[in-house]
């Protein structure tokens, strides 16, 4: 059969091997060849809220394929975790504030359309705070009932709700807040009870871009309540941070994973909610032909009558 290389001589026709590049903070990306690519792309925690607060929810999660050219750069923008909610360290709700939403990942290139990713939802504080919308929405605080952060409607598939806060005390003020939602399960609420699964983060998806699984977007844990309170409110799998409880401080989210950060507690003053992880970006480009001959190849095509 005759081959071609549609007239281009050159170096050696060899193969370019599977390449995966990974963003853990922003760049340039530039492909190894014209083809499409899988990606994941992964934005930042939100954080938890103070003062029986809501867990943040994870920043959003999309794996997906799209076409790129070969010498085009990419730009890339890996979103950074939101703040944990401060705390004065007084009494009062004066003294507590909401988490802060994480900030969203992009690619945008001239060729493509811009991949956009939502960041996870600020964790609720005080009383009677409702979680914050976001990718993945945030827990509601703990001491009365108050409302979960929803997954943004507007960009459907990038994670899921938060748990509501139950406003029901187990003597003692046992006040939990709610867990934020993870990319693959909902944040749990809080029942008011004094036990550790009451308030945990929902889990985060799994990956296998970078050829073994990783799991990436959990919800932070929701926040215990008094004194008393010594079970921790775990975060989702994915780098949800726990809550803080009595006797155990609150976890960031982690970084380069998109988990929502751990809710901060009441135990005689507020106490400051932890701060979500960054996210990621990741690619990984399929092995690829170069499509040009060696002289030597063309010679030996040509003799035979194959090269066209």
């Amino acid at each position: 059969m005759a081959v071609s290389n549609g007239g281009i001589i050159g170096p050696t026709n060899q193969p370019v091997q599977e390449k995966v590049t990974s963003f853990t903070a922003s760049g340039t990306f530039t492909a190894q060849g014209t083809q499409t690519v899988d990606y994941l792309a992964v934005a930042g925690g939100g954080g938890g809220g103070s003062r029986f607060g809501g867990g943040g929810g994870a920043g959003g999660l999309v794996e997906s394929t799209v076409a790129v050219s070969v010498g085009t750069n990419y730009t890339v923008l890996v979103g950074a975790g939101g703040a944990g909610g401060a705390a004065s360290g007084g009494s009062g709700t004066s003294g507590a504030s909401q988490g802060v939403q994480g900030s969203v990942s992009t690619v945008v290139g001239s060729d493509i359309t811009t991949i956009y990713i939502l960041g996870g939802g600020d964790g609720a504080y005080g009383d009677s705070g409702d979680g914050g919308d976001g990718a993945s929405g945030a827990g509601g605080a703990g001491r009365y009932a108050t409302d979960a952060g929803a997954a943004n409607p507007g960009f459907p598939g990038q994670g899921r709700a938060g748990g509501a806060g139950s406003g029901t005390p187990m003597g003692g003020d046992v006040y939990r807040g709610a867990g934020g939602g993870g990319h693959g399960v909902v944040g749990s609420d809080s029942t008011g009870t004094d036990n550790a699964a009451n308030g945990a983060g929902g889990n985060g998806t799994a990956s296998s871009i970078t050829g073994s699984p990783v799991t990436y977007a959990g919800g932070g844990g929701g926040a215990g309540g008094a004194s008393n309170q010594t079970n921790q409110s775990s975060g989702g799998t994915g780098g949800g941070g726990a809550g803080n409880c009595a006797d155990t401080n609150g976890v960031v989210g982690t970084a380069n994973t998109g988990g929502g950060g751990g809710g901060g507690g009441y135990f005689g003053s507020n106490v400051a909610g932890k701060n979500g992880g960054s996210g990621v970006v990741i690619f990984k480009e399929s092995e690829v032909i170069s499509g040009v001959w060696t002289m030597e190849d063309v010679f030996t095509y040509v003799s035979a009558g194959n090269w066209t």
